[in-house]
């Protein structure tokens, strides 16, 4: 993922979680907010209770993988943070693709592509 297109600083995850919208789904929460600009934005957040750094960052490449998909169907102009659950882990990938696509319906910004 390009590093244009990644959020990185903590600043901009409190605003999402502040002032976004979100959308819970059994193995991630979903957070959107316009950006302004002609291209979306991901975040991803793991937390340290799902396991140690090794297991963090599985469900971290798994959840971009998801996103990385998908990217053709998210309304340009949205900053999104991907939050992992724990079923994260066990979920089969093509339930993660169901579980995204269902939070960006949830939050009006999937476009479905032809």
């Amino acid at each position: 993922m390009k590093k244009a297109v990644t959020l990185k600083k903590n600043h901009e995850f409190r605003r999402l979680y502040s002032r976004g919208k979100s959308a819970v789904t059994a193995s991630m929460v979903v957070y959107c907010r316009k950006n302004g600009l002609d291209h979306h934005r991901l975040g991803f957040t793991v937390s340290t209770k799902l396991g140690g750094a090794v297991v963090r960052n599985r469900a971290r490449r798994r959840l971009r993988e998801v996103c990385r998909l998908s990217a053709g169907c998210i309304q340009p102009g949205y900053d999104l943070v991907v939050v992992a659950r724990g079923r994260v882990l066990s979920a089969p990938f093509s339930q993660l693709l169901r579980h995204f696509e269902s939070a960006c319906r949830e939050l009006k910004i999937w476009r479905d592509v032809s």
